[in-house]
């Protein structure tokens, strides 16, 4: 089972929120992880520097922590590794169909009212609230 980390939660929920208004103050733009990742893909956008800058960020920030501290991140999946790459792909299929992943329409999507990310953010929901009822009662997986 997951653990309940209510503390942690709220922290990184407000560590996220902070660097959604950040970005948007300082740069103007919205911080969803698949436009800024989709940004330095060839041929990279002109404005590239803070896309990548906020993605080493996002991926040393953890490692940091990791190396710094006296523990590790758990992770243990189920699935092969083709399981990994095929769900990836359909997760970024679904973003680009979706123009927006759950950081873009679901933070900062929905602190600006927009209706296409809220019915966005309800698609992802729902879908991953069927997902798990699947997997978890109908496969019977854990």
């Amino acid at each position: 089972m997951t653990e309940f980390t209510p503390l942690a939660s709220l922290l990184g929920g407000l560590l996220i929120g902070l660097a959604a208004v950040l970005l948007m103050a300082l740069h103007g733009r919205i911080m969803g992880l698949t436009g800024i990742l989709s940004g330095l893909l060839p041929p990279p956008d002109a404005d590239w520097s803070w896309r990548a800058a906020f993605l080493l960020g996002a991926i040393s920030a953890p490692a940091l922590i990791v190396a710094l501290g006296d523990r590790t991140i758990p992770f243990e999946t189920p699935l092969s590794f083709g399981a990994q790459v095929v769900g990836g792909l359909v997760v970024g299929i679904g973003a680009a169909l979706g123009s927006g992943c759950t950081s873009g329409h679901g933070v900062c999507g929905l602190a600006r009212l927009s209706p296409r990310s809220l019915v966005a953010t309800c698609t992802f929901m729902a879908t991953a609230l069927a997902t798990v009822f699947v997997i978890r009662h109908l496969l019977g997986s854990a």
